[in-house]
């Protein structure tokens, strides 16, 4: 990131933020910058606390962008078509319609009727772990733990997971738009239209009295107002949603862990800190780190007017370190309270799989915690390269039972 004196303002270029080390540092030297600055090609970037959250519910910010804009970063092909579809950029009543569906499978009480399935999925990928030996806890934990609870959620056969995953991370690169080649731009419209193709299959050959608790299954009994393009492609965001965070929350974590060992200690002392950890895990290196809204109307943020149609970027991974809100906000905390994090996001797009992730999150680090005494680096650490979403490719653990 550069800052460049313009004859009013500085001006920020952010590059690649979410990929890079540490992107901290720069995040302050956003939020030093002014509570708005102007980003590359026109966008405004927020970096405080306040006003990220404020502007998460600001309805004259929309999720959806214009069709053109979309086309511009993702071309004409199939994938072009997909960002529109999503609960993601959709306002109301689009919106409603569809988190009123999808929010069923993701609620209190269906989560916790899910809690023992999650609690044995976790104990039985740590079966695996041999003590003395490097754990990559991306591929051993990290990505099955979601992946699993996801497909089962909305109805992908068991069989069909591995098959079914390399596609989801290839779909995964719309959210990078900015960042693809040419050559990868036809990998995910491959990956898009053949995700399609399955799941539509999926639903047709879904029987109305079987399944049923499966997103699929009751789609297939009670059917509804949304048409099936939409159903297929918010399923597809589900999965790839529903395994990205997870998988950033824990790979995270477990870096803040080995960077922070006395954390641990008091993590393995006091069991009762785990909710409060993941919400540090979340504060502290949030696997979702900005969200782009477009105005809808003009708006003035931080004394600057805000043109309709300018993409506004909110900077959830620096409002989450901003110290006019959190005490020492680059030091790991356990026992931190109050913590408003902004990991979730907020207002009418506040993260659907909320309950279900941390359910995840917490039985991870219980168990973790529970099983081993020591957590040490175990050799690689390799961080996924992403302009939004913040995660490991690989983080080996040395892990020493207890």
């Amino acid at each position: 990131m550069s800052v460049q004196a313009g004859p009013d303002r500085p001006r920020i270029q952010a590059v690649d933020l979410a990929g890079a080390p540490d992107p901290y540092p720069r995040y302050a030297r956003l939020r030093a910058a002014g509570p708005v600055v102007r980003g590359e090609f026109g966008q405004w970037l927020v970096p405080g606390h306040a006003a990220v959250a404020d502007l998460l519910r600001d309805p004259r910010l929309a999720s959806h962008f214009p069709r053109d804009f979309i086309r511009l970063a993702l071309g004409a092909g199939p994938a072009a078509s997909f960002p529109q579809r999503i609960v993601l950029t959709r306002d109301p009543p689009d919106h409603t319609m569809l988190r009123r569906f999808l929010g069923a499978a993701f609620g209190t009480t269906a989560v916790r009727a899910m809690a023992a399935d999650v609690h044995e999925l976790v104990d039985t990928l740590f079966a695996a772990v041999r003590p003395g030996e490097p754990f990559d806890v991306v591929a051993g934990l990290a990505v099955p733990l979601p992946v699993t609870v996801v497909c089962r959620l909305i109805g992908i056969p068991d069989a069909d997971r591995d098959v079914v995953l390399p596609k989801v991370i290839s779909l995964a690169r719309v959210f990078d738009a900015a960042n693809l080649t040419a050559a990868e731009r036809d990998a995910v419209d491959e990956a898009v239209t053949w995700l399609r193709g399955y799941l539509a299959d999926l639903v047709a050959a879904a029987e109305p009295d079987a399944a049923a608790a499966t997103l699929v299954g009751v789609y297939a009994r009670a059917g509804g107002p949304i048409p099936l393009t939409d159903l297929v492609d918010n399923l597809l965001f589900l999965f790839h949603a529903g395994f990205e965070t997870t998988m950033g929350l824990i790979s995270n974590g477990c870096a803040a862990l080995l960077a922070h060992p006395g954390q641990y200690a008091r993590l393995r002392a006091d069991p009762g800190l785990v909710p409060g950890a993941v919400d540090e895990f979340l504060r502290y290196d949030a696997p979702i780190q900005n969200a782009i809204r477009v105005a809808r109307e003009p708006i003035e943020i931080g004394g600057h007017k805000i043109r309709t149609g300018r993409s506004v970027m909110l900077l959830l991974g620096a409002a989450n370190r901003d110290p006019t809100v959190f005490a020492r906000p680059d030091r790991l905390d356990l026992t931190r309270t109050p913590n408003p994090h902004l990991g979730f996001g907020g207002g009418l797009h506040h993260c659907l799989g909320t309950p279900l992730a941390r359910l995840m999150g917490e039985a991870f680090f219980a168990a973790l915690a529970g099983r081993y005494r020591r957590v040490e680096p175990g050799g690689t650490a390799r961080r996924r390269r992403h302009g939004s979403l913040r995660a490991f490719e690989r983080l080996d653990l040395l892990l020493h039972p207890a």
